[in-house]
């Protein structure tokens, strides 16, 4: 099977380490500055305390430097580059093309802030030098394929987890509304917030919904024909999430991959629970536009975790319900009316009350006691949106990845020498010198041998079998066998698994022989000299103006994306629309229209 890569998200030291035992193949992890969540850096003795782990088991570490940098910045992301290189990571991931620039010898990848939705655009990434494109996540199967058809680059794609509505995550809506931008790692997430739908007409046909949060990402389903459509890499989103969600949702992930693909690190995971991930945070499963666009992709009522479907309300008491369906505990959260039919079409975004939710503080067969009781009715549907038991397994269990392997003591009355060979092809080897006596019982002797070089203890090593050779055999105390096996494994583990062959680095077409691709629209996210003297040897002479950079964004297009609310809400324009334009999205003060781009299918958010 061809090897695939599984990629978590590590927000510290921890979740990385936790990501790794539950069988990531791969980690990305923020620095302390220029990564797109800000609240997630790590110093660089993290990073490099991650690096030393991930070795063990041939893993891999992607630091993320995927800001835009300023000007006067450049000095001080390039010493941090270099830093994290020192430090060990395998690559970086970045937006700036002033990284292309600093000839730093490591591999970069490019993130999906680049805007990697078509051929032309990632064939022209990888004669930049990227050993690595970051997909678009609204591609459909069929424009994977198109892309792999016409390059070799890798090629990572989301799998699971929130998605930004922006196309490819380069959005400046939250830049428009202040100072936070998403574009320097401190994104408002305004994409979430409540809004109104006003028509042409000055009408407000959806009042206080949350009209452009989607449902979270979950192509579970889905992983062979992506392995078949050549994807590289499967990359969970979540650096802001938890660890117990990291260790579910990996271990899920990991599960699905090894029945179509080959791993692309070492060791075997033994987590101690059964994953589901529809038991940790969600909004609600989406294929989002793997097959095509279609509705049905937004959470309309709330941007929270709705959870699992698990029953409906039978009866209403003064303090209590009653329901039929999955038993509740206590401690459980729930919530109330999270459907996924109930948010499509006009009627029923008005007519539908928002999500609410409370906890469980008593269970008795199927009455249920809540600590309150708001949104309670009779035949309402109920969403599970915290499993304390599930969790509570999460909590307790210590995954533990071990890496097979074999060891074969060779004996005389002189030396003990014992070679140790694990399933990455690594082999060290230690001996214990003489002289010894010959042991009095020697068949029991060797099992005594056998036995104590097959105790790995802490090490992240399964001594699947030891073979003894050799006579007479000598008697060893077990002390010594014991130091004998500490000093052998401890050897095998400073062995390192050989890397990867690094990808040739630096701009193959930057003398002009590979243009900027006609078909791509101009790069509004070019903020310092390095990066206009990239796209200036690439053949663009003149840079429309940065938009991080302006005063003020009125007029300008803050978001472009593959979600159309008129399609979401059964009013596209190619199917007979009735809602007058111009439409426009009402934040409190803050007003955007909404053009629709019906040649591409695409919607653009206009300040």
């Amino acid at each position: 099977m061809r090897q695939v890569e599984l990629l978590a998200p590590a927000r510290d030291f921890a979740t990385a380490r936790s990501a790794i035992d539950c069988g990531a193949d791969a980690v990305y992890i923020g620095a302390r500055s220029f990564g797109a969540r800000r609240a997630a850096g790590n110093a660089t003795s993290e990073i490099e305390r991650t690096c030393r782990y991930a070795r063990l088991f041939g893993a891999r570490v992607y630091v993320t430097l995927n800001t835009l940098v300023f000007e006067h910045e450049l000095p001080e992301a390039e010493a941090l580059a270099r830093e994290l290189i020192a430090a060990g990571a395998d690559a970086l991931i970045v937006q700036d093309m002033a990284f292309v620039r600093m000839g730093l010898g490591v591999e970069l990848h490019a993130s999906t802030q680049t805007t990697n939705a078509s051929p032309e655009k990632v064939r022209f990434l990888q004669e930049c030098g990227f050993s690595r494109v970051i997909l678009e996540r609204g591609l459909t199967l069929d424009e994977i394929g198109a892309i792999r058809a016409a390059t070799e680059v890798e090629l990572e794609c989301f799998v699971h987890g929130a998605v930004c509505v922006g196309h490819s995550g380069a959005c400046y809506l939250s830049r428009s509304m202040g100072a936070r931008s998403g574009n320097r790692g401190d994104c408002a997430q305004p994409c979430r917030l409540a809004c109104d739908l006003v028509d042409g007409d000055g009408r407000t046909v959806i009042a206080d919904a949350h009209l452009l949060s989607l449902r979270d990402l979950d192509l579970s389903a889905r992983i062979p024909e992506l392995v078949e459509a050549g994807i590289n890499s499967f990359k969970i989103e979540g650096r802001l999430k938890g660890q117990s969600y990291v260790m579910n949702t990996v271990a899920h992930y990991r599960q699905l991959i090894d029945r179509c693909a080959a791993r692309a690190s070492f060791g075997v995971s033994k987590t101690g629970f059964d994953p589901d991930p529809q038991r940790s945070f969600t909004r609600g499963g989406s294929e989002y536009y793997l097959d095509g666009r279609a509705p049905g992709m937004a959470s309309f009522r709330t941007p929270k975790a709705v959870g699992r479907f698990v029953g409906r309300v039978t009866r209403v008491g003064g303090d209590f319900f009653e329901m039929e369906g999955e038993p509740l505990a206590p401690g459980d959260g729930i919530c109330f009316g999270g459907g996924s039919g109930c948010d499509l079409g006009i009627a029923a975004s008005n007519s539908q009350k928002a999500v609410t939710g409370c906890n469980i503080n008593k269970v008795e067969a199927n009455r249920v006691w809540p600590n309150r009781m708001d949104g309670v009715a009779h035949g309402v549907e109920i969403y599970r949106n915290f499993d304390k038991a599930f969790n509570d397994a999460l909590e307790k269990a210590r995954p533990r990845r071990e890496i097979p392997a074999v060891i074969e003591v060779e004996v005389s009355l002189k030396s003990l020498r014992a070679t140790a060979t694990d399933s990455a092809g690594r082999s060290a080897a230690a001996s214990l010198d003489g002289p010894f006596e010959r042991a009095d019982r020697p068949a029991p002797m060797a099992e005594s041998i056998k036995r104590q070089m097959a105790r790995s203890g802490d090490t992240v090593f399964a001594v699947d079998s030891v073979r003894v050779s050799g006579e007479p055999v000598p008697f060893v105390p077990a002390s010594a066998l014991n130091a004998l096996r500490r000093e052998l494994l401890e050897r095998l583990a400073e062995t390192p698994i050989p890397a990867r062959q690094v990808a040739e680095q630096g701009e193959r077409g930057c003398d002009g022989n590979f243009p900027w691709p006609a078909t791509e629209a101009l790069p509004l996210n070019v903020v310092n000299s390095l990066a206009r003297s990239f796209y200036a040897d690439h053949g663009v002479a003149r840079l429309p103006p940065p938009l991080e950079l302006a005063a003020r964004l009125t007029g300008q297009t803050v978001m472009t994306t593959p979600y159309c609310l008129r399609r979401e809400i059964g009013q596209c324009l190619v199917d007979g629309a009735t809602l007058p334009e111009p439409l426009a999205l009402r934040y409190g003060r803050h007003s955007y229209r909404l053009r629709f781009d019906c040649r591409r299918c695409m919607m653009e958010i206009i300040a």
